[in-house]
Order: structure tokens, then sequence, then C-alpha cells
């Protein structure tokens, strides 16, 4: 039997039509993801299906008995109870039935036996909903969501808002719903979380509609996709990738069948517009226009909006060796993140810095990128580097009393009001969407901006904090898109998983308080997590942590071999390199000047000067590099 039957749903915000014609059968154990851009309606039907939004017209039936339970991004309202507390209460049927039992027990210890049928009946209904280890389940589910012990008993107010959107998803899991609603379930989740939520998605006896933007957690759980564009939806019987390849055929075949019918109809015009004024052909003239009135255009489905699209300028040449982190210490207040931390990043290459939540990586990326002093150790940086930062709070913009889009860009690019305009607009702020105020913006916009920002900066190495963070899919595609045709240096953080197996080329993860490099991306490093786990504990404390192939070798206590001579000599060639430049800067100054260039001798003869110096760098470096390896 069907846990949900929807009918021809619509909704209207503010007498705009936001939702027409929304149908769908939901059986247990379905899982349905809905798909759609930000602002097309989804978090709008959950809660239509969750009756906390009227529906203005079509029906909803449920199933007689149907429990419900929608986890969205709106914190708990009341913060003056414990986690504990706040989790649990999601089962009041179950606490009612343990307070009704106990009454019971108590009338029957006194004689009374005519309470012995209810008794019954309460006890089998309650073993049924699973008895008393519910409050057993709740606080694995606590568990399996990233909170600790000490957690419990704490206070919702001591919390931050990303701890209490992982509490409501924690009570809308633990209420054992007959129907789950889920928006963006995996915010605010690290990875070891998300995978305990998809294991636990998939053993849940309930039908499940979600909404989510980690492409990898959506093809993992998901078994249907309600596709919502423009108002209107269409169902797919299938996983999330069969119904992209599905979406993009279909969008194939209709630009063919456009294209035939477009040029069918010139025909047709270029008929009646050479022979409608000749007496012979005047009638097949006309017919052939009453067949152009009745002909059914074949368009394509009206989008939201325009989709993000855009990619990164060839970097400038760096040294080989862009950081070099030796026997690091990152603190954060008293506490220690890391000791003892090694980590090398090179020219190229694409790395991704995985980890549990709290265990420091954004504070050290933080460090990398000056945004933080070093507790301990050395930190090398390599020759000519740009680095562009982005930070996952997006808390830059309104720096120097910036108010609006246009403004952030302008003072944080230093380009002039029209390309900063042009700069926007291929990040979908084009004409009035420029001029937003920036305290009106949503997270995704935001981080639109962001990127634009970071895009104009010329970078040659991109340190990244959770840029997917906001991003719907399609944008989430679009950056995926420009960091992996990036020629420069990229230090990733994210906890998207497709994000990190597209990019990297070399996973590094924070564990036990120390950097463990891994050859390979994301799909390598959880082959040997898993081996590791599935090692007996003898051949686990004895099995050493694959090496990159990037890191310098070692002399036993994780400092590179470098010799005296050598460590003189490339001191000597990073002199070379760092003259090269500046003479390099010196004779491009010479050269702005319009004179420079005002005879053919003379632009002939700047030309070669130009090309020498430029020249004489990338020797440099050939040398240091030669000297490096």
């Amino acid at each position: 039997m069907a846990v949900l039957i929807a009918s021809d749903l619509a909704k209207d915000i503010s007498g705009t039509p936001l939702l027409r014609g929304v149908s769908l059968k939901l059986e247990r154990r379905d899982r349905l993801t809905i798909a759609g851009r930000n602002g097309a309606g989804k978090t709008t039907l959950l809660r239509m299906l969750a009756g906390e939004t009227s529906i203005d017209g079509g029906e909803l039936v449920f199933a007689k008995g149907t429990k419900v339970a929608l986890h969205d991004q709106r914190p708990p309202r009341d913060r003056d109870i414990t986690l504990r507390e706040y989790v649990q209460s999601a089962n009041k049927d179950l606490i009612a039935q343990e307070e009704r039992l106990q009454s019971l027990e108590q009338a029957m210890a006194t004689g009374d036996e005519t309470v012995f049928d209810e008794y019954a009946r309460v006890q089998t209904a309650f073993d049924a909903a699973g008895g008393y280890t519910w409050r057993e389940r709740a606080t694995q589910t606590i568990h399996g969501l990233g909170f600790t012990d000490e957690a419990l008993d704490r206070q919702l107010s001591t919390f931050s808002g990303g701890q209490l959107t992982r509490a409501s998803l924690a009570r809308a899991l633990a209420g054992t719903p007959d129907l789950l609603l889920l928006d963006e379930p995996t915010n605010h989740l690290d990875i070891e979380s998300l995978e305990w939520l998809e294991k636990t998605l998939l053993d849940l006896d309930a039908a499940i509609v979600l909404v989510a933007h980690d492409r990898w957690f959506l093809e993992t759980v998901g078994t249907a996709v309600l596709e919502v564009e423009a108002g209107r939806t269409r169902f797919f019987p299938g996983t999330w990738a069969q119904w992209r390849k599905e979406a993009a055929a279909r969008e194939m075949a209709l630009g063919r069948a456009i294209d035939k019918q477009q040029k069918e109809i010139e025909r047709m015009e270029r008929f009646v517009e050479r022979f409608r004024a000749k007496a012979t052909k005047a009638k097949q003239a006309q017919s052939r226009v009453k067949a152009l009135n009745k002909m059914e255009r074949i368009e394509r489905d009206p989008r939201d909006k325009e989709a993000l699209s855009f990619e990164f300028a060839k970097p400038e040449r760096t040294g080989r060796v862009i950081f070099e982190l030796e026997d690091g210490k990152v603190t954060i207040g008293d506490k220690t993140l890391l000791e003892h931390a090694e980590l090398w990043l090179e020219r190229g290459e694409h790395v991704t810095l995985v980890g549990a939540n709290g265990t420091g990586k954004t504070t050290l990326i933080e460090t990398l990128a000056g945004e933080r002093e070093l507790a301990g150790g050395k930190l090398r940086s390599g020759h000519n580097l740009k680095v562009g930062y982005l930070s996952q709070h997006g808390d830059t913009l309104s720096q120097g009393g910036a108010r609006t889009v246009l403004e952030a860009t302008i003072k944080q690019t230093g380009l002039t009001p029209n390309k900063a305009r042009a700069l926007l607009g291929r990040f979908l702020f084009s004409g009035e969407d420029a001029e937003k105020e920036l305290s009106g913006l949503s997270g995704g916009e935001r981080q639109r901006v962001s990127l634009a920002i970071l895009v104009s900066s010329g970078a040659n190495v991109l340190i990244l904090d959770e840029p997917t963070n906001h991003l719907d899919l399609e944008s989430r595609e679009a950056l995926e898109d420009a960091l992996s045709g990036f020629e420069g240096a990229v230090l990733l953080i994210t906890h998207d998983r497709a994000l990190l197996d597209a990019v990297g080329t070399r996973t590094v993860a924070l564990e036990d308080q120390r950097l463990h490099s891994y050859i390979g991306g994301w799909p390598e490093y959880v082959r040997v997590r898993e081996e590791r786990k599935a090692a007996p504990p003898k051949a686990k404390a004895a099995a050493p942590a694959p090496k990159a192939k990037s890191e310098p070798p070692s002399n036993g206590n994780g400092q590179p071999k470098v010799s005296k001579n050598a460590k003189k000599r490339l001191q000597a060639l990073e002199r070379e390199i760092e003259q090269a430049e500046a003479a390099l800067a010196k004779l491009e100054e010479e050269l702005a000047a319009p004179d420079a260039w005002d005879t053919p001798d003379r632009s002939a003869k700047n030309t070669e000067r130009h090309t020498a110096a430029k020249r004489a760098v990338e020797e440099a470096y050939a040398r240091w590099e030669a000297a490096s390896a």
C-alpha cells in the first residue's frame, strides 16, 4: 500500500504560480530525490508534504496512521532543553506508552484485574514500535551524526548553527517515521557522518523524499527523481546518474527536433513568400500558410535562470615547490590541533585535505594562506606565488565598507565598473542584480561573488575551504569543471565527494593530529582506509601510511635528505631567480613608456631585450628545479 499519493498539487507565492501539476506516489522504501535549481520550489514542496505549508490546489492522501518527519534548515525553536531531550522528543508516542504502562502496572499491583487486557494491548504496541531500546537507538543516531557523549546533556542554546542543524536531523531520524522528508541533510556533516547517514537511510524501513546538492549522496541513496523546472515537474524512475543521462539525451533530441522543425518552417515560409502573388501557385501557398498557423511549435521547457559557467585564466609559472611545512604545529587557543606535521605542495598538484570536523583542516589552510601564525615548525613558500584563498565563511565581502555586490567586486579586484559588471554577469549577476545589497544575499549568491573575485585575481595557487557551500548542483559542476582545468596548484577542503573525486590527484588526511599523504584521489584513499580497517591489529600497526610520489625522500625522521652543499646551491639559485625576475620587472616598467616603441628599430630592439629577460627567468627556474630534483 502506498504511504503517500499526491495528485495535481499547486502552490502560489504572493499570487504568482510556483508549482503546478505535481503528482507522485510513494511506497515504503522508495527514496525520491527532488531535482531543481535554487528557488524552484523544492523546499516548499517538502513543507507541503509535511503539512507545514498550505496547498493551493490538488490533493494529498496518506495511508492510515502515517507518521511524517521533516528535517529542514530551520533551527529548533526550544533552546532551553538538552540535546538528548530534544532528539528523544520525536518519540512522544513511545513516551506516552511508557507512562501508560507504568500507570497500569501500579494498578495491577493493587489487585485491579480490569486493566490486564489494556496492559497487554499497550505492551504489544510498545514492543512492536521498538520497546525499551528506543532511547539507545536515539543515542546511536546522535553519535552517528558526530556528537560525543559530552554533548548529550548540553543545552541546545550552547550549540552552533551547524550543530543545531545536525540535531534536527538526529531528531527526524530517531522518530522512526513512515515518511521522512529531508531538506539538505548533508549540510554540516563531515564525510564520516555522511557515510553513516547513507547507510542508515538505505536500511530505514520508510519512504524518503530528499533534497540535496551532494551528487555522491544522491546517487547512493536515490531510487527515483522528481525534476522541478519552472514550476513543472517530471517523474523519472531510476538513480540520479541515470536521470542525468536521460535528461541530457532528452535535451539533445529536443534540440534536433527543434532544428528540424525550424528548417521545415523556413522552407514553407520561403514558398509562401515566393508564390503567393502567382495565380498558378496561390492555392498551394495559401494551404502552406494554414499549415504554418496550425503547426504546434516545439519549444524547450522554460528555464528558471541561466546556468553558471566559468574558467580560470592560465596562471603564471611558479617554482616547483609551492609550500613546504616542516615539523609544523597548529593550535587554536590552548588546544593543539596538529603536531610534527609535514606537508608538501608542488606546482600543478591538486591536493585534497580530508578529516573529521574539528580536527583542524580550516585552521591549517588559514595558516598556509597567511591568515594565522604557525605555532611551531617551519613553513617555506616557493617563488612567484600568487595565492587565492576562498574562506568557507565568505566574510570578506564587506571589507572596505562595500555595501553592494558591485562595490565589493570593484574594491577587491581593482576593476573598472564596466569590467566588474562584465565579470559579475558571468556569475549570474546581470543588470540590477549587480546592485544587490550584500546584507540581503543568500549563501549561494555570496559564494558566487567570492568565486568571481577569486577568478579575477589571477592566482596561480588556490586554497579553497568548502567552496561548494550553498551552491546548487549546476554551480557545483561549473566549479568542478573550472578546477579540473586549472593548471596551477590547488589545496582543497570539501565534503563534496564528487568534487574530491573529480579534482584531487593526491589526498592528505588529518588523522590523530598528524598529516598522512596518500597517492591518488578520493577513491584510492577510501580503498586504503577500508583495507586498513579490515587488517588485523598487528598488521594495521605495522603498515606505514602510503607516501605520495611528490614527497621528498625521507631520512627516517620525516625530514627530506638534503646535503649542506645542496642547500647552499639551492639558495644561490633562488637568489638568481629573484635577480632575474627583478630585472624583468624593471625592463617591463621601462618598456611601458610610449616612446619605447616609436620607431621600428627601437621596437625590434626592445622586443629582443624583453624576450631575453623572460628567457633568463625561465632558465633560472629550470636550473633551480634540476638542483631541487
